[in-house]
């Protein structure tokens, strides 16, 4: 017999501008190196993703930046900044092959959701394509048609 984990997750934040400013399509998980205090703030509810990327150095590591955590309400001197940059923990051919993706087909990589797996802060990034006006409009007809349809019922 296997040992089974217990896979709970519990979403943290998400990123709603990303579905509505990109065409989102792989998605990958990916670990991230968080300091204690920042733990604690986000268990407190204080991460964004609004406005933050994955960016991937030469040296093949992925960094989230620009990401929100707010300060930790009981910290000391010795608290976190608020928008450092984040190292993202992928393996090594996730890497190289969001790389090429990336190099190849003009992909950006966008941060989706932010959620606790058990225990351990996950980050679901997804390689997108900007969206034109045209398509966001769209999308904002299909919702509004999709809202229209829910209160007939």
């Amino acid at each position: 017999m296997k040992n089974e984990k217990n896979n709970t997750s519990k979403l943290i934040s998400s990123n709603k501008k990303a579905y509505f400013d990109y065409h989102l399509f792989d998605k990958f998980e990916a670990g991230i190196a968080l300091l204690g205090t920042e733990i604690k703030s986000i268990r407190n509810n204080g991460a964004n993703l609004t406005d933050c990327y994955v960016k991937i150095s030469d040296n093949l590591e992925a960094t989230l930046i620009n990401c929100h955590i707010a300060p930790y309400k009981f910290g000391n001197i010795n608290n976190h900044e608020e928008r450092r940059d984040r190292k993202l923990l992928l393996n090594k051919k996730e890497i190289l092959k969001i790389l090429n993706k990336v190099k190849q087909e003009k992909y950006t990589i966008v941060p989706t959701k932010m959620y606790f797996s058990s225990r351990w802060v996950k980050v679901e990034i997804a390689l997108a394509k900007g969206k034109k006006l045209y398509d966001k409009r769209e999308t904002l007809k299909k919702k509004d048609t999709e809202r229209d349809i829910q209160r007939s019922r």
